[in-house]
């Protein structure tokens, strides 16, 4: 129905109860014609009738859409009649010898909003009876009575013709609401009860609606879920619903980044802001996944030019077109730079042509095992590469170079852990000398980034399994990549010089308790895909740290960020090793390594 075609039903429909309740409210009330004056009764009735609908336009009465009528509509309606009767009343005052028929008006006022209400709540259940089909609907149990919760009931009770999802109860600790109903469901028992409750209403979908779970809250959550046949999503995230990104029954499926309990980081903006703003900035490693996170992370604070290097032409092409496309109406200037930082006299020409004031340096290899069996290419990529960038910021003034470092270069046992560990010695020596600020930030294993476990997995349980596990006891660090790219950033802000930042990881997790959820998640169980462990690989500990003992500096200097002791070490080992390294058999390159690494030092606070 067009909207005049709808406006003009409306009006039709408002006039005949106006006119009408009047004199059925007088009939109702006055035994006999005498008691009322018929031509007061008339007056009365031509004054509701210009009086409503000029409330009934101030309060868009007939601008509703009221097939999703709730208690916002219904006060429009209160306070549309109330007023016009009261100038009805103020109108009879005068015309009846100051006498006004109190019990009519009361009468006719409750009839205008018996009517009036009705008429529109009788629309909206014709239109959604009218409106269903025959779509096969899943019965749905929601976690989470909440306002997110309620949120999701009303939308999915509204949309039940457009998606294939009925909610038919909640579940809720908070004892208050238990047993009641809201929007026409039952809160059927605590989250304890998921298991009974799904099976009493035949629950195939369980969607959990509470965007406040603290940590490890929505592991509790899925336990309880994962004892049912029901599949579990999540509702999305409430600023993306706020903000009009997604439909609060777009719902999403619970991954394993979920799981992990972390709260969300807190940044500082107005010092992010004035320290990368209309700034010149360089990530090497741009198409990487770290490397390719913080680009994304750094466009949100406008710098004036980023500069995206990296040896893959394919890699920094996409991050390219993503950023461009993304942020097309703004002036920043974004320039794909296709380059090595192993070419020294490359880099050395990229920083003087463009000058970067801030540099990130996520370029490295990463793979443990791979380095074991290649440690001349994991020292040409991550020591000499980072000794090229860093020795270019310093020959050109760049005011901060941050090395994102990992956690496996504290106390090394593999190749890549000794590099990384070495990285951080170069980039610490050179920033005794240098006006530019060097520092380096460690953190663990980050959730999806290419060749970690979980694409791994994921690939495994999709080819039916078996999923593979290097032993039962191998613990890692973990976190998301937006989270470890958004507090690189943030350590950046914080650079004296000379520092070792190391992110708050939270608690470590099993590996095979990773894969036990991942298997959960993709909805089979370990007898369907099961778990084999393969033994540990060349150079794995079984667990990592973020400090050695002699680093351990127990004050956060920023949220989730801590700042380590540094120790002295011998520069000279280090030049001489890149002078000879490539001469060296392949056992004894990581030798020698470990031998700069474990030098004797003493430790000295920065």
């Amino acid at each position: 129905m067009t909207y005049r075609k709808r406006l003009i039903l409306l009006i039709l429909l408002d006039s005949l109860t106006v006119s009408t309740a009047i004199f059925l409210a007088a009939w109702l009330v006055y035994p006999t014609v005498q008691d009322a004056r018929l031509e007061v009764i008339v007056i009365s009735a031509v004054t509701l009738l210009v009086f409503h609908h000029f409330f009934a336009f101030i309060y868009k009465l007939y601008h509703k859409v009221w097939a999703y009528a709730s208690v916002g509509e219904l006060i429009a309606i209160l306070k549309a009649v109330t007023l016009s009767i009261f100038a009805a009343g103020v109108v009879q005052f005068f015309i009846n010898d100051f006498a006004i028929y109190r019990r009519a008006l009361l009468v006719t006022w409750m009839l205008h909003i018996l009517f009036i209400g009705g008429s529109r709540f009788i629309w909206r259940i014709y239109r959604e009876r009218c409106n269903r089909t025959k779509l096969e609907q899943r019965r749905t149990l929601i976690v989470g009575a909440g306002a997110a919760g309620s949120m999701v009931a009303r939308q999915l009770i509204n949309e039940q013709h457009h998606v294939d999802i009925c909610p038919v109860a909640f579940v809720d600790d908070d004892k208050a609401k238990q047993k009641m109903e809201i929007y026409g469901l039952p809160v059927a028992g605590a989250v304890k009860d998921i298991s009974r409750i799904a099976e009493k209403y035949k629950v195939e979908l369980i969607v959990i609606a509470i965007p406040s779970l603290k940590n490890g809250e929505l592991r509790k959550i899925m336990d309880y879920c994962q004892k049912t046949d029901a599949k579990v999503q999540m509702i999305p995230k409430i600023e993306d619903i706020m903000t009009g990104k997604v439909s609060v029954s777009q719902l999403k499926n619970v991954e394993v980044e979920d799981l992990l309990g972390r709260e969300p980081v807190k940044l500082d903006i107005d010092a992010i802001s004035e320290y990368v703003a209309g700034k010149t900035v360089m990530v090497t490693g741009a198409g990487g996944s770290i490397g390719s996170e913080i680009c994304r992370q750094l466009m949100k604070f406008i710098p004036g030019k980023i500069l995206l290097l990296g040896h893959g032409e394919n890699s920094i092409y996409q991050i390219h077109m993503e950023l461009k496309e993304k942020y097309h109406d703004t002036d920043i200037e974004i320039i794909p730079v296709i380059g090595d930082i192993q070419d020294r006299t490359r880099i050395f020409e990229i920083i003087e042509e463009h000058r970067p004031e801030i540099i990130y340096h996520a370029a490295a290899h990463k793979h443990v095992p791979m380095m074991e069996f290649n440690p001349h290419e994991a020292v040409k990529n991550n020591i000499i590469g980072t000794k090229n960038v860093a020795d270019a910021a310093n020959a050109f003034g760049v005011d901060a170079f941050v090395l994102v470092s990992t956690d496996k270069a504290v106390n090394p046992t593999n190749v890549m852990g000794a590099t990384k560990r070495i990285a951080e010695m170069i980039i610490q020596d050179l920033s005794k000398q240098s006006k530019t600020k060097f520092v380096a930030v460690r953190f663990g294993n980050v959730l999806g980034s290419r060749g970690s476990v979980i694409p791994l997995f994921k690939k495994q349980i999709a080819k039916g399994g078996p999923v593979t596990v290097t032993h039962p006891d191998m613990t890692r660090y973990f976190m998301t990549i937006p989270e470890a790219s958004r507090l690189v950033i943030q350590a950046g802000t914080l650079a004296k010089g000379g520092e070792i930042f190391v992110l708050d990881m939270g608690e470590p997790v099993k590996i095979v308790d990773l894969a036990r959820n991942l298997i959960k998640l993709s909805g089979y169980t370990e007898e369907e895909i099961p778990i084999v462990f393969t033994g540990i690989r060349p150079g794995e500990k079984m667990f990592e740290e973020l400090l050695n003992e002699e680093e351990i500096h127990p004050d956060a200097v920023y949220e989730k960020i801590y700042v380590g002791r540094t120790t002295d070490f011998d520069t000279e080992k280090i030049d001489n090793f890149i002078q000879k390294f490539q001469q060296l058999e392949t056992k004894k390159v990581k030798e020698e390594l470990l031998d700069i690494v474990y030098a004797k030092k003493k430790s000295a606070v920065v």
